[in-house]
């Protein structure tokens, strides 16, 4: 288990953790200086330890040590390594919500220290969709988030991440991150988050790629903000031969190459989709974990067309501190192809119309219902905005690859559960008085000795 937590004095860097709350066992890490342009000019250290040998379904308690004294110990509950069960959440994005107008009449603001009162909003929300959440569901082993835990694209946001990180919660459960877009060109992410087995491979400022074990699963978190597609092979090789025996191989990104809301799911997010279908196909992946869209959709089960492609890639814009939303680029001629069209040329038009036809690389499996055994397809799902902080309509028509999909404008939140022979996920949105209810009905994937179960007809696009 990794923490990571920041301090104002050097060599922090000490979790004391244990079983006896008088016997905490000391566990060294290091430290190292966070910039100091992110935080008001005051030095602050980040400290990163890792402490090993849990055992399951056993309370521990842990303290910190801060400013060179240790923190109040607080609980930490783990659950079963057989059946592991994990709440997965998308783009709380943090101190995005500003503009919006609150019950007196005033506006959010995105201005620092107490003045980012979008950050105080959205973590404020943030925190009521984990209490709900995991106290509906107090054998959640962790949380999956597919990036964007934050807002400010480029700039210092230490406030969105002192709301985002100030869930009650998450002092009791671990949580494993994946950069979003909005996290993605600055150091301030890596601070905070101490990713496991990071591979130096998909890096933009924030970090790159990394892999984990736990239970039956070998979960991959790959950094798709950066577009060199041969790095990510090289992550999940390498994650690969790390546990080869896995029973599940789940990949989480933010950028949901198949996904179904208005902004993202037709132009840039599908940027990758050419090159990761066919290399999520042949490392035998079962799920592909996504969020960007700020809606929610289930794909059916999808595998590649065997068939040669393009290859595309999102640029930085002139300033360097946000991406150019408004081209795609095909990286083996250097063509900028305008995403929207609504004021393009014709050449510009028939660009785009040719970008969407090499897109259509997938073939959808033959499956009925709601259970699925041994399917040959991946599934793709796309959580909406776990905080509510904000969302987008859905595409004005449904694409044929989703199965269900969903904009209710709630905070909506996925419980899955993962054993040796089942994959099962349960979506549900919070509704203004609390209470929870489900957007879409369970859905499994069974794996069984039998290949001779296999559903694996499968009709071309």
């Amino acid at each position: 288990m990794n923490f990571g937590w920041y301090s104002k004095s050097k060599d922090d860097a000490k979790v004391f953790f244990g079983e006896d709350q008088e016997k905490l066992q000391e566990f060294d890490g290091e430290s190292g200086e966070v910039d100091k342009t992110f935080t008001g000019d005051t030095q602050y250290y980040y400290n990163h330890v890792t402490v090993t040998g849990l055992k399951e379904s056993t309370k521990y308690y842990y303290t910190v040590q801060k400013d060179g004294k240790q923190t109040d110990p607080a609980e930490f509950d783990t659950q079963s390594f057989d059946t592991v069960k994990m709440l997965f959440v998308g783009d709380p994005q943090v101190g995005t919500s500003k503009g919006q107008p609150t019950s007196s009449s005033e506006e959010l603001a995105e201005d620092s220290g107490e003045a980012n009162t979008a950050a105080e909003n959205d973590g404020f929300a943030w925190n009521r969709t984990l209490n709900i959440a995991l106290d509906q569901n107090k054998d959640i082993n962790y949380i999956i988030s597919a990036g964007d835990q934050v807002n400010n694209t480029g700039n210092p946001k230490e406030e969105e991440f002192a709301s985002y990180l100030n869930a009650e919660k998450l002092s009791g459960i671990a949580e494993a991150t994946t950069i979003g877009n909005h996290d993605s060109l600055t150091k301030d992410y890596g601070y905070h988050f101490f990713n496991p087995n990071q591979t130096g491979k998909g890096q933009t400022e924030a970090g790159g790629d990394y892999y984990y074990s736990y239970g039956p699963g070998l979960f991959i978190v790959l950094n798709t903000n950066n577009y060199n597609v041969a790095e990510h092979a090289e992550t999940i090789k390498e994650a690969v031969a790390s546990n080869p025996d896995a029973k599940w191989r789940i990949v989480t990104i933010h950028q949901d190459i198949y996904g179904s809301g208005l902004d993202h799911s037709n132009t840039d997010g599908m940027i990758l989709r050419t090159q990761l279908t066919p290399l999520f196909d042949e490392n035998d992946i079962d799920v592909v974990l996504q969020g960007h869209d700020h809606t929610y959709s289930r794909t059916k089960m999808l595998e590649g067309d065997g068939q040669e492609h393009g290859k595309y890639e999102f640029r930085l814009d002139d300033t360097g501190k946000d991406y150019d939303w408004d081209h795609a680029y095909n990286v083996d001629t250097d063509e900028a192809i305008k995403l929207d069209t609504s004021d393009a040329t014709d050449d510009e038009k028939a660009a785009k119309e040719k970008f969407d036809q090499d897109n259509s690389c997938y073939t959808i499996e033959d499956v009925d219902g709601n259970s699925v055994n041994n399917p040959t397809g991946i599934l793709y799902m796309t959580a909406n905005s776990a905080s509510g902080s904000k969302y987008y309509e859905l595409a004005e028509t449904q694409q044929d690859y989703v199965e269900v999909r969903s904009q209710n404008w709630l905070p909506s939140y996925s419980v899955i559960s993962l054993s040796d022979s089942a994959f099962t996920i349960d979506t549900y949105q919070i509704k203004d008085d609390g209470s929870v209810e489900a957007i879409d009905d369970t859905f499994t994937i069974n794996k069984t000795d039998s290949s001779d179960e296999t559903s694996a007809v499968t009709e071309a696009q």
